[in-house]
This record gives C-alpha cells, sequence and structure tokens, in this order.
C-alpha cells in the first residue's frame, strides 16, 4: 500500500452555465467515470503549472488558473487521492481528447447524470451553492 497521498489539481470551468468535466479513458484508476479534468502534480511542481500542463497535455486548450474552490480528501482501496480544484478560465484552443476518453459541457443540475469519482463529489456539493458568474 501506499502511504503517500497523491496530490492531484483539477479545473472548475464554467461558460455559460455549463461546466466542464471529462471522461476517464477506459484502462486507468476509475475507468469511464466523470471528473473535472486535470492531473497529478510532479514533484516540485506548483499546483497552478501543474493544472496548465495537465489541461494542455489531455485536452490541448490553454487555460488560466485563478483562485482555489475548494479541496478534497479520498481513499480508492489503495489510493490517498488529495483533489486541489481550482477555479480556472478557458483561455484558448478547441478541446481535442489526448488524454480523456469524452468531456461534456453539464449544467449543476445535469451533473447527477453522470458517474462521478468520488473525490470529485465535493466540488459538484459546493457548486450545487455557488452564485454563477454573470456576463
Amino acid at each position: 500500500m501506499n502511504e503517500t497521498p497523491i496530490l492531484v489539481t483539477a479545473a472548475i470551468m464554467e461558460e455559460d452555465g455549463k461546466f466542464l468535466i471529462t471522461q476517464r479513458l477506459k484502462d486507468s484508476h476509475n475507468g469511464l467515470r466523470w471528473e473535472f479534468p486535470g492531473g497529478k502534480l510532479h514533484f516540485g511542481e506548483d499546483p497552478k503549472k501543474c493544472l496548465e500542463r495537465e489541461i494542455k497535455e489531455e485536452l490541448d486548450i490553454k487555460i488560466k488558473v485563478k483562485n482555489i474552490f475548494e479541496c478534497s480528501s479520498f481513499v480508492y482501496d489503495k489510493k490517498h487521492i488529495v483533489l486541489l480544484a481550482f477555479l480556472c478560465d478557458f483561455v484558448s484552443g478547441n478541446i481535442k481528447k489526448a488524454g480523456i476518453n469524452d468531456f461534456a459541457w453539464v449544467t449543476r443540475k445535469e451533473m447527477k447524470n453522470y458517474n462521478l469519482t468520488e473525490a470529485d463529489l465535493p466540488f459538484v456539493k459546493k457548486l450545487r451553492k455557488w452564485k454563477i458568474k454573470s456576463r
């Protein structure tokens, strides 16, 4: 058992009342489940830079990472995931499925129709109470 928690970042991106979620690759841990996009922090890496890198690698888009939104902690069998979610703005690019199976822009209400990972559920709970930014 790995006793060291795995630090992971996640992007909370909202456009017109919808949030970007991605579906994990079939052969990955939690395969084909949905999550807010992001990825593992490398040793010595800044969490915001990690998130920008992961989003570029997996979705081929550029984002601007802003403030921390929430954090969560969940133990899956023998993996302890600590997830840092940041509010992010989409900057440029067209989403490509480089490191994901699929993606969707969904409302807070629609999120219940997706099999989101347990580590992401606290973010969904907070989003239900969150005021959508006006444009």
